[in-house]
């Protein structure tokens, strides 16, 4: 099990609890999607994973080993565009590497495996400013794997863009994750796109936070996003995911 989160209670002052004996499970090279509310408690979710966050209760366990503290084993792709406006995309790129100590020669063979990746060679040393959405999207997926973690965190990193660009870079994201066999933590709001996505989909409910259930998606790493839009049993988990969340709001 890559991450273990067992029979954890959180909850932050002043608010009803937010987990209670909540647990949850993740294997190497899975891709599970949290599906749920607003306010139901994901993004907590993934800041405990990260080690942002420390439980009241329970335990948080990352490659066999309990988390205490920062877990610098995973990449955190969030909504908000945190590239530095003053450094090219290369160097924003390089960031963890250089805070990690990571030698030079190092650094730029990673780089280079990171651009190549994510389609940015041409981009390198464009600033952040120069870039349309889906290229900082790009960039900062790039630096959450350049020191190839094995799980990446990825809390509504697309949800800003426009439906075709999301569609490009659910494939683009696929393909990377798939190519690097990093398990992914997947934050959304969106039914499609977990069904896209996701090997599992964990589908939330309000506060305290519960499983509601877990689904297990069928289509295969290999997927063809196109392919399984148009089938039926899309269309049945989309609404199927739609009543089990009207029904997670009460």
């Amino acid at each position: 099990m890559l991450l273990d989160i067992r029979n954890v209670d959180f909850g932050y002052q002043n608010e009803q609890p937010l987990l209670v004996d909540f647990s949850m499970h993740i294997k190497k090279g899975e891709f599970v999607a949290l599906l749920g509310p607003s306010g139901c408690g994901k993004s907590t979710l993934l800041n405990l994973a990260a080690g942002l966050l420390t439980p009241l209760d329970g335990e948080v366990d990352f490659g066999g080993n309990a988390l205490h503290g920062l877990n610098r084993q995973v990449g955190y792709m969030t909504q908000g565009d945190t590239l530095l406006p003053w450094m090219s995309v290369s160097k924003n790129i390089l960031l963890p590497l250089e805070l990690r100590g990571v030698p030079r020669a190092e650094r730029q063979q990673k780089l280079e495996r990171a651009l190549k990746l994510v389609n940015l060679v041409e981009a390198r040393d464009k600033f952040p400013s120069e870039l349309s959405g889906g290229m900082k999207r790009r960039a900062l997926l790039a630096r959450s794997i350049i020191y190839e973690p094995p799980m990446l965190l990825m809390d509504e990193p697309f949800g800003a863009l426009d439906a075709q660009l999301r569609e490009t870079m659910h494939q683009e994201l696929l393909d990377t994750v798939n190519r690097m066999d990093e398990s992914v933590l997947f934050v959304t709001h969106d039914i499609s796109e977990s069904i896209l996505l996701a090997d599992r989909i964990i589908v939330l409910g309000n506060r305290p936070l519960r499983v509601m259930e877990e689904i297990r998606l069928p289509w295969g790493k290999d997927r063809n996003l196109n392919e399984i839009r148009g089938c039926d049993e899309y269309v049945r988990l989309e609404h199927h995911l739609r009543d089990l969340l009207r029904m997670s709001k009460h």
